[in-house]
């Protein structure tokens, strides 16, 4: 019996997330009412207070559902050389999994915080990482760094709202394969700077 309950709360979650996804399509978090929500995917709103308090409370579970993948995407793929190319192919299968939700979320109306947890979460376990690879340029990190999280951006709202087109590896493979031609690219201004330096 307990199954069946589990499955039935799995279910309406689904559906709220679902139409919360649709409605941030076309206007933001403030605006939206739990009646049109419950509207939307056709459930009482006895039921969404079941398990929400408010729309917010319910953006906040997707958001931090989301944030646990995303972190257990760095535990288990930790950024450095040999393994960021997983670790970007992991989190390409958190948005996928959480496609329309992401899109929303990350789209004109969706919440600049929760792209800056984002943010936060990267640059958190990169940034050691990145000083390792280039310490004469730490003080010109900061640019690099959101030269790639900006284009990263642009990149990922543009394969979502690409639908299903192109699978989460081939949006991994070529992320990285920019990001490590970026790389290359500071790598070798570092070095004009460093000869120039010493002329």
């Amino acid at each position: 019996m307990q199954k069946k309950v589990d499955r039935r709360v799995r279910k309406t979650k689904s559906q709220l997330r679902a139409g919360l996804a649709r409605l941030m399509q076309e206007k933001g978090i403030g605006e939206i009412t739990v009646k049109e929500l419950v509207n939307e995917v056709d459930i009482n709103r006895s039921t969404f207070y079941l398990h929400y308090s408010d729309i917010p409370a319910l953006l906040r579970e997707i958001e931090d559902d989301m944030m646990e993948e995303m972190e257990r995407a760095v535990r288990e793929h930790p950024i450095k050389e040999d393994s960021t190319s997983r670790f970007i192919e992991d989190i390409f299968r958190v948005l996928n999994e959480n496609r329309e939700i992401s899109r929303a979320l990350i789209g004109p109306h969706g919440d600049l915080g929760f792209v800056r947890r984002i943010e936060k979460l990267l640059e958190e376990n990169s940034s050691e990482f990145l000083a390792q690879l280039f310490p004469e340029r730490v003080q010109d990190m900061k640019y690099f760094y959101s030269y790639c999280l900006n284009g990263c951006l642009g990149f990922v709202k543009t394969w979502l709202e690409d639908g299903e087109a192109k699978p989460p590896e081939y949006a991994a493979d070529l992320t990285f394969r920019m990001v490590v031609s970026s790389m290359k690219a500071f790598y070798e201004t570092a070095e004009d700077v460093s000869d120039r330096d010493a002329e």
